[in-house]
């Protein structure tokens, strides 16, 4: 299993590394903030995500048995099913939210000054294999969202070690495999009580959402 590395680099406009981004007024440094942007964790080893139209190489051509339908709603300790596609394979994975963790403001200090007035949380899931498509090395990215089902309108790339563990699969993860990974998420205003996946086309307008208590 390998980690996500990360670089305590704060990125406005291009993501390298380590990014964060908050939605809103003005920054201090006088940048322009974009609303709503979306977190992106290269691909290890220069494997990424096929662009649309490019073929798929190998994997499943429909996902294995039945799918969580999007938009579903669901509470954390439920297990969706999802179709899920990196390094040109599709394949499906079972993902289960475990917990929504609150941090410190001081949890976020590697951030730097950027992230001030920002509180973390810390989504964490247990991620198996129920396909056929070996997904070695996938990373799985969910986002937090305030009580009512709003976006946080903050962006992170990266972990906090000990209290939020980004992991990639295992180099070799075939089905029945299974691994734990955390998502950081963060909030100047609100606490994140849910979490959602909105990968590929089907869950992009109509995520599959874990929502706490």
């Amino acid at each position: 299993m390998r980690k996500a590395r990360t670089a305590l680099t704060a990125v406005l406009v291009t993501t390298l590394g380590l990014g964060l981004t908050a939605c809103g007024g003005d920054s201090d440094d006088g940048a322009t903030e974009k609303e709503s942007p979306t977190a992106t964790v290269p691909a290890p080893d220069g494997a990424g995500p096929s662009a649309d139209g490019g073929e798929n190489e190998g994997g499943d051509a429909q996902p294995a048995g039945d799918v969580t339908a999007p938009g579903a709603g669901l509470k954390v300790g439920d297990k969706a099913v999802l179709p899920f596609e990196y390094a040109k394979k599709k394949g499906t994975l079972a993902i289960t939210v475990t917990a929504i963790d609150k941090g410190t403001e001081a949890d976020m200090s590697q951030f730097g000054e950027r992230a001030k007035g920002l509180t973390p949380y810390f989504i964490k899931m247990k991620v198996e294999n129920v396909g056929d498509t070996d997904l070695s090395r996938a990373y799985v990215q969910l986002r937090g969202l305030l009580d009512g089902g709003q976006s946080t309108g903050v962006s992170l790339i990266g972990d906090i070690p000990g209290k939020c563990d980004k992991e990639s699969a295992p180099a070799e993860f075939g089905k029945g495999v299974s691994f734990e990974t955390c998502s950081l998420a963060a909030s100047q205003s609100g606490d994140v009580t849910g979490a959602e996946f909105d990968e590929g086309d089907a869950y992009s307008d109509k995520p599959v959402v874990w929502t706490a208590g």
